[in-house]
């Protein structure tokens, strides 16, 4: 399937947007009183507004995130080709557990952002925690599967559930902000200041060597997703750099799921 690249407006050349007007079929909808702006013909340097997260109840009765996004989001994201952080091509279908079990999706900003590396390290000390409740941890970030590799062996993290996205196709499937005003300047940002020991901590051994070649790609934003199978349970956009969700609120809404099915 063609992949069409979704990038908010700049005319600074750190953005390299160049995509054709045509037509598509929104990959976001709602079924709950907030809708996202009409998605009709783009183009190239015309602002896009994006889709929040509504809180909500779901039909089950767990409370839990519900996004306006399609309900076929995740067959759409499963069709989309990464990288393994050892430089093999993965569908993303893949990554999700096969026997409808319940997957943690974080996407993290990219592999050089030390905010992302905080996260990581999160990420990390938490995974017993998902392993144990039967929940799979996936990160994904913006770089190819080298500075992935740079990441993994220098924080450290698991390289086998770390994937590369240098195209970052699965950030536009998913409509994940980008741009200038957000990496920078969104008020969002402001909490990395009550994770300054954390941030300390995960930059013992940071490098720059890990930030894409492509430095537009230091302008994505990341989210966080949890799958049972390829039905989209929880998504969250972060609103700027350092925007990251509470893992134990993450895995409250796995565990939550796991309990419905059981």
């Amino acid at each position: 399937m063609a992949i069409l690249s979704v990038r908010s407006p700049s005319s600074i050349q750190l953005i390299r947007s160049s995509v054709s007007p045509m037509c598509l079929k929104p990959l976001f909808q709602s079924s709950c009183s907030i809708v996202s702006a009409p998605f009709t013909r783009l183009k190239s340097n015309s602002p896009i507004s994006r889709p929040r997260v509504v809180l909500t109840r779901a039909s089950t009765g767990v409370a839990s995130p519900v996004t306006d996004y399609r309900e076929d989001i995740g067959e759409i994201l499963g069709d989309v080709s990464i990288f393994t952080a050892s430089g093999q091509p993965v569908k993303f279908s893949n990554l999700l557990d096969q026997n409808y079990g319940v997957t943690a999706v974080v996407l993290l900003r990219h592999f050089g952002c030390v905010c992302c590396w905080e996260l990581a390290t999160a990420l990390r000390e938490a995974k017993p925690r998902f392993d144990e409740a039967g929940v799979k941890l996936v990160a994904v970030g913006v770089g190819t599967p080298d500075k992935a590799r740079i990441l993994a062996t220098r924080l450290p993290f698991p390289m086998e559930c770390l994937y590369a996205d240098p195209e970052r196709k699965a950030y536009d499937v998913l409509g994940l902000y980008y741009g200038l005003g957000r990496t920078f300047f969104n008020p969002a940002s402001k909490k990395v200041f009550s994770r300054f020991d954390e941030i300390r901590e995960a930059a013992k051994n940071y490098t720059i060597k890990a930030t894409p070649e492509d430095r537009s790609s230091v302008l994505q934003q990341g989210g966080t997703f949890v799958f049972r199978g390829k039905k989209l349970l929880y998504g969250r956009k972060d609103e700027g750099t350092g925007d990251h969700p509470s893992l134990d609120d993450v895995l409250n809404v796995c565990c939550q799921s796991q309990a419905t099915v059981a």
